[in-house]
């Protein structure tokens, strides 16, 4: 599975951006889907994920509210919708695929990564 973010940006606080991660090579529909970001100097964390039913959703608390995990399965795309973005926001963004399917928060447990997208908040 390849898979591509894009969509990020800069923004001001208070702004919007919607991330895109196309997957290539196979059909995601049966994975775990998860969006993780990576803030200067810190480590990966966990954003948000979405279950292959599409219908349950999981967020870091930091996001909850603002952020929005969803997927099209038709179209082999996942999608997140960030609003009210903060400059603590800022950071790389990487969507991810878990094969297994269980889903998971944890970085280690995702097989499949894309290349990341800057997402630049400014105050």
């Amino acid at each position: 599975v390849q898979l591509q973010a894009s969509g990020g940006g800069t923004v001001q606080t208070g702004n919007s951006l919607r991330l895109s991660c196309a997957a290539f090579g196979t059909w995601i529909s049966a994975y775990n889907m998860g969006w993780f970001r990576q803030p200067p100097g810190k480590e990966r964390e966990f954003v948000a994920r979405i279950r292959p039913n599409v219908k349950n959703t999981y967020y870091a608390d930091s996001v909850k509210g603002r952020f929005a995990i969803s997927r099209d399965n038709a179209r082999n795309m996942l999608f997140l919708q960030m609003d009210s973005l903060k400059p603590e926001d800022t950071a790389v963004y990487f969507c991810a695929a878990d094969s297994s399917g269980t889903g998971s928060y944890n970085v280690n447990d995702y097989d499949y990564w894309g290349q990341g997208t800057l997402v630049t908040v400014s105050s």
